[in-house]
Order: structure tokens, then C-alpha cells, then sequence
């Protein structure tokens, strides 16, 4: 299996709260802007999506908060995607500091909606492999 997928990341003072520490609807902001980060790098942009009448959407988020961040921090956020049979697929992602230390994982289980019939598509899979052209990012 090849290096997970990521983006870096510097926490902003305004995206943290009255406790000094990153809000926690921000770690999902994160976790948005690695995920489109990696469509971005396979080729697979939101034109193209719009072109072949489907979307991404996510049906069910998990966050694990493991370690605070603070404004200044530096961190790294990966995105994996884990394909089984049928209409959704689950993306794994961590929120890592520059010194190994984890501060959340996320877990989101997500499909691919066909945007005129507004219904998930049979097979996601099978639409990234079409539509990419860096299908090892997909782990394809």
C-alpha cells in the first residue's frame, strides 16, 4: 500500500476558541480541504464531477479528539480511502502534529450522489477509476 495522502496545515488564531485550542467544527474543515485536496491531485476537480452529473457527499462523520492545537501549530492531514461493495465507501483521516503526536482521526462514510436522480450511484468505485487519473491516490 503506497504513503496515505496529505496536506499540510497551519492552525489559524482565529479558528480557535475561548480555550486557546482549535474549535472543534475546524478539525472538519480540515478533513474537507485534504479530501478535495486529493480529488484535486488525482485529476478529479469539481467541473469534472459537475460534467459526469455526480457529486461527493458524506453520510456520516466520526472525530476522535486525541490532542489539543494551538494557533502557530504546524500539522499534516491525511486522507485514505477504504472501498468495499456498494454505494459507499469510508475515508480514514488524521490529523497529525509535526512530531508524530495524533491530535484527532476522523472517519467519515461517504457515496457519490448522482446529481439529476439526487440517489447515491451503484458502484463509487467504478466512477473515481473513470474519472481519475492518479487512481493509487483512491487506492484504486
Amino acid at each position: 500500500m503506497s504513503e496515505p495522502f496529505s496536506v499540510p496545515v497551519t492552525v489559524r488564531g482565529y479558528e480557535t476558541d475561548a480555550l486557546g485550542h482549535l474549535n472543534q467544527s475546524v478539525y472538519l474543515q480540515y478533513a474537507e480541504h485534504a479530501r478535495w485536496a486529493l480529488l484535486q491531485a488525482a485529476g478529479v476537480g469539481q467541473a469534472e464531477l459537475l460534467a459526469q452529473g455526480v457529486g461527493p457527499v458524506v453520510l456520516e462523520t466520526t472525530v476522535r479528539y486525541l490532542r489539543e492545537l494551538r494557533a502557530g501549530e504546524d500539522v499534516e492531514v491525511s486522507c485514505v480511502f477504504e472501498w468495499g461493495e456498494g454505494r459507499t465507501f469510508r475515508i480514514l483521516q488524521t490529523i497529525t502534529k509535526t512530531d508524530g503526536t495524533v491530535s484527532a482521526e476522523v472517519a467519515s462514510v461517504g457515496g457519490l450522489l448522482a446529481l439529476k436522480e439526487r440517489r447515491l450511484v451503484a458502484q463509487p468505485r467504478d466512477h473515481f477509476k473513470q474519472l481519475t487519473t492518479e487512481p493509487g491516490l483512491f487506492g484504486l
